[in-house]
């Protein structure tokens, strides 16, 4: 079997995919892939299935080495990178040779770039899904060092593309649509308008859990307590302070401060390739989808 030796791993770097959905029931969060349309693509190019694991790198820094000749491709945050010291670009199949070491830099916009190679990153699954959670602790363990990735099977053909033309995360002001949430009625009549007509700026404290932001405080008109309830991918919560948090992929099942807005599954990708210092605008959209 062909594995990916890790030599080095950047800030961080951990194996997603498309997660593993249904059992919140279990308290068991659904984690996968920040950027699933990256992800998708990656697995598209190489004529994987669309639910094989890759490798998530936030920030760049990542350096591994094929023990044998494998093929990979690199989605999301485009990221200068070499293959066996060759420049190589995003979004189109690379063949790494035996011994070959790919480098990744810092990308330029966005945070995570995809490693996906085709067979996929053939690691235990649990509860159905390779992914790694960070918040539950589920999956396998955040990469470091040393770490060898097991390469599957390949089984699908090769679609036949050379490049995808897709545009790249921008590193300018991102634009994420809203509906109203469950517990907008916990907020001042205008607290839904000032979410969607001020800027606000993702934290240095984001992270795979959420995205903390700053700017406009989102005031209650109710101080009474909130039983916990249960929380989706892209709920917009607010805890006391005021100041918005966006739940990402490895958010908690349940929560107890209220959600004023969720944010539409289309701009999720989206939302997971915002750094930090960048400002966030909130747009209503007229329907979820």
């Amino acid at each position: 079997m062909t594995t990916l030796d890790v030599l080095e791993t950047g800030p961080l770097a951990t194996v997603q995919d498309l997660g593993r959905p249904g059992h919140s029931g279990l308290g068991v969060g659904e984690s996968g892939a920040m950027d699933r349309g990256a992800l998708l693509l990656g697995n598209r190019l190489l004529g994987n299935d669309p639910g094989c694991a890759a490798v998530e790198v936030t920030l760049g820094g990542l350096v591994v080495r094929a023990d044998g000749p494998v093929a990979v491709a690199l989605t999301g945050a485009p990221c200068p990178a070499t293959a066996a010291g060759t420049p190589v670009g995003a979004n189109a199949p690379v063949a790494l040779s035996a011994g070959a070491e790919l480098r990744l830099g810092t990308p330029a916009g966005g945070v995570r770039t995809y490693l996906c190679v085709r067979g996929g990153v053939d690691v235990a699954p649990v509860l159905g899904s390779r992914s790694t959670d960070l918040l539950s602790g589920l999956g396998p363990e955040v990469l470091r060092a040393g770490a060898v990735l097991p390469v599957g099977t390949a089984s699908g053909p090769w679609p036949g593309l050379d490049q995808a033309p897709v545009p790249a995360p921008t590193s300018d002001a991102v634009t994420l649509r809203v509906v109203p949430g469950p517990r907008d009625d916990w907020f001042v009549p205008d607290a839904l308008a000032t979410l969607t007509g001020s800027p606000y700026a993702a934290t240095a404290d984001s992270n795979r859990v959420g995205m903390r932001l700053e700017g406009a405080p989102l005031p209650r008109s109710r101080e009474d307590e909130l039983p916990s309830e249960g929380m989706v991918r892209g709920a917009v919560q607010v805890p006391p302070s005021g100041q918005p948090t966006i739940f990402l992929a490895d958010h908690p099942v349940t929560g107890g401060y209220p959600v004023i807005a969720v944010v539409v599954t289309a701009d999720l990708d989206r939302a997971g390739q915002v750094r930090p210092g960048r400002t966030v605008h909130f747009r209503e959209a007229s329907s979820p989808s």
